[in-house]
């Protein structure tokens, strides 16, 4: 076969073998713990075992004086440093800013979450570490705990934090309550659901960790970190976090296993190796145990909601009212206000819900804090209009499909703005779920079920929603470049957390460049040679960051058509790209792409 014929029948679309399978399935992945050098120092986290407490430590000199051990650093020795940011840009119901509270690397006389880092130990094993954290004693003095939404907004809730009473960390609201009022006087009927999505953990393959390498990049510092996007990465924990240029820190994130939204991230721990290796002048590792990511990474979901729903007397939907309680733990994470807001704002789903009025409040509370998850936001919003929906089918006694017949969005009212201002272009969506029952023969199901029943086991029909706003703009760039041995290197801001980017922006760019996709090589998470870039999140790679690598691929595909034109005496148009090489359409002239990059 030859490369030209490969490249057709591996191109774009293609349905193909990983380029990336073979070396994770070979043991061949190089992840964050392979990138530790030998005789590299280890670091070791103290952590908080109670929830909520003023605390005093004692016992450092003893725990310095450890053999084996380099460095103790308490908040003390953190001060001159910035805290772990917020930083959305989503204002409150009022319209202002919302800025959170200091996120320190290190907690100072008080903990508010089980987990937060109290001490960060250097030793040249990891053992020596644990010794010196056993000497180290804590002296706690217990503060009442809030650990739920419940118990942070009852009247006795201890306050997390004094300019925040009642533990009310922002307010959110989206539609018109007057107008939303007025539908609820003119209801035939109003339904109500008491609602809880429950907390849920990544708990990704891979945890994670931080190998800092001091003068490794020509005076600079340079992290690996398995990120999901190392360029955010570098600009938070060079600027906002370490306070030193961009350019004496290096961020590198190699293969990641598992991201899910919480490593888009940079956390404490990070900016402590970092740290420690700048000041011991050594290779510092730090890699997180199990136990510690359900302690300290960010979580997602916990919301409690109280929905009601107006209806006429054919069951149509006249408004949606909705009062959701977010938890958002002990501190506001990187993105923490952005998801109370995106997922309400597409609480109407597929509906032609006419009124709205959705009040969201963000609650503190003793917990590990929350961030972005797995749809952030938007599952939880799909989630509470289908569960309301199967409700109100259950206590109208209409059919749930018919339910969703009289209500979806007709194709006739498209373009659609929806009571958040989201604008729906197109669907068809009482056809697609009409399509979707024939698919499943809905109709033969109850003899279906009867029949696993007579078996002794259970069958049931499910039917749900989905619509979300994703691929959320933000800087992306793609560089595709021509190496002197014939492979084409591609740059890339976004960052593969197991998802096959190498493959699918392999297959793009070997569309215009007449290239087999073994010849193509992406590379990613590499802030040496890759400068902005939006990373992976939101479903925006391939909407974005495709769009970026193909862009990229076309103009390298034209300078390479100039080039050989001018080899071959040609003009750019009579240039044809195919099996590694530059030919003249229709002639057998032509130029191999590895002796036009050398020359």
């Amino acid at each position: 076969m030859t490369d030209g014929q490969e490249t057709i029948k591996f191109g774009m679309g293609a349905s193909l073998l990983r380029l990336e399978d073979e070396r994770f399935l070979t043991g061949k992945g190089r992840y964050v713990a392979d990138m530790m050098p030998q005789g590299a120092l280890r670091g070791f986290v103290l952590r908080a075992a109670m929830a909520h407490a003023h605390f005093r430590l004692s016992g450092l000199d003893e725990a310095r004086a450890m053999p084996g051990v380099r460095l103790v650093l308490t908040a003390e020795d953190c001060a001159s440093l910035g805290p772990m940011p917020h930083r959305s840009r989503v204002k409150d119901a009022d319209g202002n800013a919302i800025t959170g509270h200091p996120r320190p690397l290190i907690a100072e006389e008080t903990v508010r979450h089980v987990g937060e880092p109290m001490a960060y130990i250097v030793a040249e094993t990891l053992d020596a570490a644990r010794d010196a954290a056993e000497v180290l004693l804590v002296d706690y003095e217990a503060l009442p705990v809030a650990a739920s939404i419940e118990a942070a907004l009852g009247e006795d809730a201890p306050v997390l934090w004094a300019d925040a009473p009642g533990n009310v960390a922002f307010r959110h609201a989206h539609g018109d309550r007057a107008a939303c009022d007025a539908a609820f006087e003119n209801a035939a009927r109003i339904v109500a659901l008491d609602l809880t999505n429950n907390r849920l953990i990544a708990n990704y393959m891979e945890p994670r960790g931080c190998v800092a390498l001091p003068d490794a990049e020509g005076g600079a510092m340079l992290a690996h970190i398995p990120s999901q996007n190392a360029m955010d990465m570098r600009a938070i924990l060079s600027g906002n976090v370490l306070k030193i240029p961009a350019e004496e820190l290096f961020v590198v994130t190699g293969d990641v296993g598992g991201g899910f939204g919480p490593k888009l991230f940079a956390y404490a721990e990070s900016a402590l190796t970092i740290l420690a290796a700048r000041r011991l002048g050594a290779p510092v590792a730090w890699v997180q145990e199990r136990s510690e990511h359900f302690l300290m990474d960010a979580q997602g979901r916990d919301h409690v909601s109280r929905a009601e729903m107006a209806l006429d007397e054919a069951g149509r939907f006249l408004g949606l009212r909705l009062d959701i309680k977010a938890n958002v733990g002990a501190y506001l994470s990187q993105f923490a206000s952005f998801i109370p807001w995106v997922g309400p704002s597409m609480a109407t789903g597929l509906y032609d819900i006419p009124a709205l009025d959705c009040r969201v409040t963000a609650v503190y509370s003793n917990t590990v804090p929350l961030d972005a998850y797995r749809g952030a936001g938007r599952p939880e919003a799909a989630y509470l209009i289908e569960r309301f929906v199967d409700v109100i089918a259950a206590e109208t006694g209409i059919d749930r499909f018919e339910l969703r017949r009289r209500n979806f969005i007709r194709p006739e009212q498209l373009p659609y703005r929806t009571q958040t201002k989201r604008v729906y272009d197109t669907g068809d969506f009482r056809g697609h779920l009409d399509r979707a029952l024939e698919k499943i023969d809905a109709e033969g199901f109850s003899a279906r079920r009867q029949e696993s029943l007579s078996r002794g086991r259970l069958r049931g029909l499910g039917v749900a929603s989905y619509v979300e706003a994703c691929a959320f703009p933000s800087v992306e760039g793609a560089e595709a470049i021509l190496t002197e041995d014939g492979l084409v290197e591609l740059l890339i801001g976004t960052q593969s957390n197991g998802q096959g980017h190498e493959t699918a922006y392999a297959q793009i760019a070997a569309a215009h460049l007449g290239l087999s996709i073994d010849r193509i090589r992406v590379i990613q998470g590499d802030t040496r040679r890759i400068a902005k870039g939006g990373g992976t999140g939101g479903s925006r790679s391939i909407p974005i960051g495709a769009v970026a690598s193909d862009r990229a691929a076309i103009a390298l595909a034209e300078v390479i058509r100039k080039a050989a034109g001018a080899e071959l005496e040609a003009a750019p148009e009579d240039i044809e790209l195919a099996d590694g090489a530059a030919r003249i359409v229709g002639t057998d002239r032509l130029i191999l792409l590895a002796d036009l990059a050398a020359r």
